[in-house]
């Protein structure tokens, strides 16, 4: 299981839920990211995608981790991961 939060005011995309977990994990962000987009993204898709590719402005922690410090979208999940979105663009 992989646990993934929303952060930064992204929750509204998402059902307004901070957090959910998935008992079936997608072998890297990018395969997240699209499951994301197609199961579970509830209104305006255009914030947090711009086609198959994640927004510009969202942060991405795997583990804590910045994503562009492992392999961005390339980066492998596992279970007990937790995989943070977090908006840069909310007011403040």
């Amino acid at each position: 299981m992989i646990t993934v939060e929303f952060g930064g005011g992204m929750d509204i995309l998402f059902h307004n839920r901070k957090k959910i977990e998935l008992a079936t994990i997608p072998k890297t962000v990018n395969e997240l990211i699209a499951y994301l987009k197609e199961k579970e993204l509830s209104e305006r898709p255009e914030l947090f995608v711009d086609g198959d590719r994640l927004r510009s402005g969202i942060l991405v922690l795997v583990n804590d981790v910045d994503w562009e410090v492992l392999e961005g979208g390339d980066t492998e999940l596992a279970d007990g991961d937790n995989v943070l979105f977090l908006s840069t663009l909310h007011g403040g």
